[in-house]
């Protein structure tokens, strides 16, 4: 299981830095549009001392592909229920040879994106609702993760929100996780070793 940093809870360029200087395998970007969700947020000039991890929480997927592709990502991923044509979309981000995320709310069934399942890289669980940290896990993402293991399909199963060194133990199943407000509220470092101690024992 991989570590996903996020950054959407830090205000301050020094604490980005220092986070990108830790012992996490992705640094999470999430990018929002005050649309698809109420707030907003953009990342254009980050480091790529880490392997990037673009989430867009956004309506006009196209455009913010074409800003952030421009970082040179290892995933984009685009929400399932902001666009009408999703092969479109995941062609479009395939050309650019960066590696396609699909992701669902908590609202939506594992069973909706079947169809996708094939072309994808990565699947991102929503395991709190979009567009903000420090929310709650919700437990009926532990069985979306199952239902994704079981299908046993080439796409790694990545999980969002509420993530911590007590909730990491419910998504066992999950390839790479998500996790912001745990790491930045506490010593980072020390909060990143809790969560390998669970991770590898």
């Amino acid at each position: 299981m991989k570590i996903s940093a996020s950054f959407l809870t830090i205000d301050n360029i020094d604490n980005v830095n220092k986070l990108v200087d830790c012992d996490i395998d992705y640094l999470h970007l999430d990018i929002m549009d005050g649309i698809f969700v109420n707030n907003k947020n953009e990342v254009i000039n980050i480091t790529n001392k880490k392997p990037l991890d673009v989430h867009l929480m956004v309506n006009d997927v196209y455009k913010y592909i074409d800003t952030y592709k421009n970082l040179n990502p290892t995933f984009i991923t685009f929400h399932y229920e902001a666009v009408v044509d999703v092969l479109e979309v995941i062609n479009y981000i395939k050309k650019f040879n960066i590696k396609v995320g699909l992701s669902i709310k908590p609202s939506t069934k594992v069973e909706e994106i079947i169809p996708y399942l094939p072309y994808l890289d990565l699947v991102l669980v929503m395991s709190v609702e979009p567009g903000q940290g420090g929310q709650s896990f919700i437990m009926d993402t532990v069985d979306k993760i199952k239902k994704l293991k079981e299908l046993k399909g080439n796409y790694l199963i990545e999980v969002d929100g509420g993530i911590n060194d007590n909730t990491i133990n419910l998504v066992n199943d999950a390839d790479i996780i998500v996790v912001g407000s745990y790491i930045t509220s506490g010593d980072y470092e020390e909060r990143i070793k809790n969560l390998k101690e669970k991770i590898y024992g």
